[in-house]
């Protein structure tokens, strides 16, 4: 694209053209720094869908950015000098070539070469990981919430969570519930067939959690048999969850060797419970009634009917 032509307005090739053009050599100088701190943002974010698919994070990226910064200096060359469309084209094209031939040599040296001389074993070669140890913190955070046995929140993110979701709920009127729900007669499960099969119950338990559970709800274990789930549901529809769940846990073919049940208590914040103290508590004492009187149900507020099987997951179907 370059031809031997005149300056305009017969200005000689000396330093004062360079002072004219000046600010837009701060101009570029300026999107270089934006592209350093571009790329490795969009490298990370692009890390929680292809954390696996490298070659592509690292395509992706580059692209981007460099699409970015094209676009932001063919704008001011256009302004500064009239520079047609086919500058940006032609200079697009080639960065896109960049990019691709950079991805790909990245990705043979993070595999070929940079994981030899590595001391101690890590998931990914990774040398945006390296720089920024941000995706490895945020794991490790996510790990240390979790409970080991079964994957769920733990008690002290239930503490955590559960407090601040209350203060939400009360701030924005939306409704919260609780759900406590206890596996019936673990104990005999551990002492008749083994500790191995309790920890085949709670985690075959906290898979169903997880899957009959909506994105909005946060999942817990937070004791030995017990879990908590934490629902922006109201409570009638709350209490009916709990029924499929029950349901659900009953229906399920964790084992031929005896029958698995659960009971809970559920319990939503209202004008007497004002703390994540509070909605515990109702949702304990609920959970103990449903203990109390025969296992194998749901108790919420007083007063509403226990409905049978059928006609609790009839209606839980509906929701």
């Amino acid at each position: 694209m370059h031809a031997i032509a005149p300056l305009p307005d017969g200005k000689m090739p000396d330093i004062g053209f360079i002072d004219e053009m000046g600010w837009l050599m701060v101009w570029g100088t300026t999107l270089l720094f934006v592209d350093a701190i571009l790329i490795i943002l969009l490298y990370q974010k692009l890390g929680r869908y292809l954390r696996q698919a490298q070659f592509a994070r690292i395509l992706i990226c580059v692209a981007c950015v460099l699409t970015f910064d094209q676009a932001g200096f063919f704008t001011a060359l256009h302004f500064v000098a009239g520079a047609p469309i086919a500058v940006f084209f032609g200079g697009w094209f080639a960065k896109m070539v960049a990019a691709l031939t950079f991805s790909a040599m990245l990705v043979a040296y993070l595999r070929w070469f940079e994981a030899r001389d590595v001391p101690l074993p890590r998931g990914l070669t990774d040398i945006f990981e390296t720089l920024t140890y941000r995706e490895r913190y945020e794991a490790l955070v996510e790990h240390v919430g979790r409970d080991g046995l079964t994957g769920l929140l733990h008690r002290g993110r239930f503490d955590a969570d559960g407090e601040a979701a209350v203060e939400v709920s009360l701030r924005t009127a939306r409704p919260l519930s609780l759900l406590i729900i206890d596996v019936d007669h673990f104990k005999s499960i551990n002492d008749r067939f083994g500790h191995a099969e309790g920890d085949k119950v709670l985690k075959a338990v906290a898979a169903l959690l997880r899957e009959v559970a909506s994105v909005e709800d946060q999942v817990f274990r937070i004791g030995g048999e017990e879990f908590a789930i934490l629902s922006s549901r109201p409570h009638p529809v709350a209490r009916l969850f709990g029924e499929s769940i029950r349901y659900a846990v009953k229906a399920s073919t964790v084992t031929s060797r005896f029958e698995l049940t659960v009971s809970a208590g559920v319990s939503s914040v209202s004008e007497t419970t004002t703390c994540l103290g509070d909605l515990f508590a109702l949702a304990d004492q609920r959970l103990y009634k449903a203990k109390s009187t025969g296992r194998d149900r749901i108790v919420g507020e007083p007063g509403s009917h226990e409905p049978d099987t059928a006609i609790a997951w009839t209606k839980s179907a509906q929701f």
